[in-house]
Formats: structure tokens, C-alpha cells, sequence
């Protein structure tokens, strides 16, 4: 089940900082996002990935 808690500001920054490519992180984070508007629900099912 997703989790209900919100991720703050830092974790997301933490989270694009870490990964290897920015760009890569912002497009899957802009489609984990997408995924968990189209499902409605708080988690994309990705978890860890940016945008999750």
C-alpha cells in the first residue's frame, strides 16, 4: 500500500541531487507523477524513485 506521508522539500532535493542524470530524474519524476494523477493515489508504486 502507499504510504501516506509527504515527502519534504529536502528529501525530493536529496533525491534529484543523488541521482546520475538530473534530466533523467525530472522526466521520471514528471511521469511518476502522471502515474499517481491517472490512479489517483499518493505513490506511483516506484518507490525511491523521484516523484514517488
Amino acid at each position: 500500500m502507499a504510504n501516506s506521508v509527504r515527502p519534504s522539500g529536502a528529501d525530493v532535493w536529496a533525491n534529484l541531487r543523488g541521482a546520475g542524470n538530473p534530466l533523467a530524474a525530472l522526466r521520471g519524476m514528471a511521469a511518476n507523477s502522471w502515474v499517481k494523477l491517472r490512479r489517483r493515489e499518493d505513490c506511483c508504486g516506484n518507490y525511491g524513485d523521484p516523484g514517488c
